[in-house]
């Protein structure tokens, strides 16, 4: 019995006004098969990992049978897609429930691909294997990472294909998020909500999220506030690390600070802020160096959407908006020069700090230079191994970097620990993570997704398993990722 497996769902959600989703179930499906259940999370949230790899949890990850305690529903959302507003919502998701963790923490359990939904706009609401296998790798990832994300329980075959450019086995993914609040969750109830339905809404949105300023006076100012501040340190360690999202809708911005849709992401080899790997993002609207500018427009679409919930008078609204997003770049800025700072193994600040960190990412994109390695290559002193070794201005900036160091009063194994905790030894390297998916998909064969996902799940470790995963491809040819819709 599903019981048994451990859940304890409840469905805050479903008590808002019907406005923001639809009870809708599952699809079932023919002959479900777990390909990979994610064991350590499966333990956090309080689940039996056997139970859940029996018959009766297949099915729950299958959408065949629904949990006790569930109450299946689809939200309702919109969102700017690059750039142009539109009405969305769940069309291959579903939310089960909201498992409710000890201490009384609760998480969004939502099955991605179970069928059609009423917001499914003429899709068949399915997902295919690659693009769920691939979302499992990248989300691991950066939880390995340290980075906020949703994550991935389980991913099941379903026994049916799915027609894309051509026929593709389905698969449904079980994702477990602080929330699915989205900014465009906010945006659908300013559009078609009234301000009751839009003040239920930021309640619920804090009461979840936000404890804290639950008592506020000015607790929907407050709200912004807190959405800004998470936003802001979410995107700096995005760019910490060289990842793109791809896809920066809108609708996939949280107001938790969760990286959610790893659609067309990818991670950064060669450093260019003008990198973009997804092929539809054509303007490189959402490429690396885009993605604070882009996290700035999106909160302020979050802020016009809070406006009737700020003040009566909406001059004054807006200028109250005004004030607490126009933070945003110096916040952002803030974190990631404190990273910087850290991957350089610098303590403490001063004012010459960023142009010494510019200086050494002028070089890389002038070089070509790999981005984790060259930190990498600088953690362990193995100058010869950088493509900047040997030219002169990278003597002469290494020769600035070593008199910073040494102005700081911390020794230098501190300095050393600390770029060894700030630079990753492995990411998920594009060419390491198509591997996987081709032997998964073509062969079959989940291994060496397995041992990819045991290398990825501690990137500071620097131990010798993890050399191999951090060499280049051998292939120059542009790299690209598809939404896998």
């Amino acid at each position: 019995m599903t019981n048994e497996i451990g859940w304890d769902l409840d469905n805050s959600y479903a008590r808002l006004p019907e406005k923001f989703f639809t009870s809708t179930n599952p699809t079932p499906v023919r002959s479900p098969e777990l390909i990979i259940l994610n064991e350590s999370l499966a333990g956090s949230l309080g689940l039996d990992v056997k139970s859940l790899q029996s018959e009766d949890g297949v099915a729950v990850f299958a959408g065949n049978e629904i949990p006790e305690g569930a109450s299946p529903l689809a939200q309702a959302y919109a969102g700017h897609q690059f750039g142009h507003f539109n009405m969305l919502g769940d069309g291959r998701a579903i939310l089960l429930g909201e498992q409710v963790l000890p201490g009384g923490r609760r998480v969004d359990i939502q099955l991605k691909g179970p069928g059609r939904t009423p917001y499914s706009r003429g899709g068949d609401g399915r997902a295919a294997l690659g693009p769920m296998l691939r979302e499992y790798i990248i989300s691991e990832a950066m939880h390995g990472l340290g980075i906020p994300t949703t994550r991935s329980l389980a991913v099941v075959t379903t026994g049916e294909t799915v027609i894309r450019e051509t026929g593709l086995p389905g698969a449904i993914m079980t994702r477990v998020a602080s929330s699915h609040l989205r900014v465009g969750t906010f945006q659908f109830a300013a559009k078609w909500g009234t301000i009751e339905e839009l003040r239920t809404l930021a309640d619920y949105a804090i009461k979840r999220h936000f404890p804290d300023i639950e008592t506020d006076e000015g607790r929907y100012l407050s709200l912004l506030q807190e959405v800004v501040k998470r936003q802001a340190k979410l995107i700096a360690q995005w760019q910490l690390v060289g990842f793109i999202h791809g896809v920066m809708n809108t609708d996939n911005m949280t107001i938790s600070g969760e990286t959610i849709d790893y659609g067309p992401c990818a991670f950064m080899d060669a450093y260019d802020p003008a990198t973009v790997f997804s092929s539809i993002d054509t303007q490189g609207r959402y490429a690396y160096g885009n993605q604070p500018v882009i996290g700035g427009w999106n909160l302020a679409r979050f802020a016009e959407s809070l406006l009737p919930l700020l003040h009566d008078d909406m001059d004054q609204a807006v200028t109250m908006a005004q004030d607490k997003i126009s933070v945003f770049n110096d916040l952002h800025h803030t974190n990631w020069l404190a990273g910087m700072r850290g991957k350089l193994g610098i303590f403490n600040e001063e004012t010459q700090d960023e142009a010494l960190i510019n200086g050494i990412l002028s070089m890389m994109k002038k070089h070509g230079a790999d981005y984790t390695n060259t930190f990498r290559a600088l953690t362990f002193d193995k100058m010869e191994d950088m493509v900047l070794f040997g030219t002169p201005e990278f003597a002469q900036w290494h020769e600035l970097w070593q008199a910073r160091l040494g102005r700081q009063k911390e020794s230098k194994e501190s300095s050393d620990q600390l770029m060894h905790n700030s630079n990753p030894a492995v990411i998920p390297r594009n060419h390491r993570v198509e591997e996987a998916l081709e032997a998964a998909v073509g062969q079959g064969d989940y291994s060496v997704m397995e041992r990819l996902l045991a290398v990825l799940s501690n990137p500071y470790a620097h131990c010798e398993e993890q050399a191999e995963y951090s060499t280049l491809p051998e292939s120059t040819k542009p790299y690209r990722t598809f939404c896998g819709t």
